[in-house]
């Protein structure tokens, strides 16, 4: 499915700019890309940086990496739901309770690479075999309507939205 098969309404207003980021795009093979390239991304973030804050209360990058796993995580779990017709409305995740908790700076570099490898084989096995139809069931969550499809879309997005802010603020 591209980008541009996404409608208004298949997604909250939240997650435009995790939609908008990634351009015009099929969603399997974005997945697949992001794959190879984010781990060679992460291999090459200094090791003195990565326990950095560009500001006083703001997530290190080893938090920020572990930050994008949680969340690929929910909006996997997101996704499974709704391409397996489950309506039960799913509550949001709060981001700021799970960073602290995550331990993500006692974490090594390799460790995090490890730990996105499979994450993200987990996401494409998961969207590998949705047809048209499957990506375009909705499901609520966070008080909202979206669909497996921006689900999938999201994933991919805010990997990106993060990947460019530590490349902006932290390096």
């Amino acid at each position: 499915m591209q980008t541009s098969a996404l409608q208004p309404g298949d997604f909250l207003p939240y997650s435009q700019p995790y939609i908008d980021i990634v351009g015009e795009a099929e969603l399997k093979e974005l997945m697949s890309k992001q794959l190879n390239n984010f781990p060679q991304f992460i291999e090459s973030l200094p090791d003195e940086k990565l326990q950095y804050a560009y500001a006083e209360g703001k997530w290190t990058i080893l938090e920020t990496l572990v930050h994008i796993l949680d969340a690929e995580r929910v909006f996997q779990y997101r996704a499974l739901r709704f391409a397996r017709k489950d309506d039960t409305p799913l509550p949001g995740f709060d981001q700021d309770i799970y960073v602290p908790s995550s331990m993500a700076n006692q974490r090594t570099k390799k460790d995090i690479i490890e730990e996105y490898k499979a994450v993200r084989s987990s996401s494409i096995a998961l969207f590998a075999p949705l047809n048209e139809e499957a990506l375009h069931r909705f499901g609520t969550a966070s008080g909202g309507k979206m669909t497996v499809a921006a689900l999938g879309f999201m994933i991919c997005g805010h990997q990106k939205h993060h990947r460019n802010i530590i490349r902006e603020r932290y390096l």
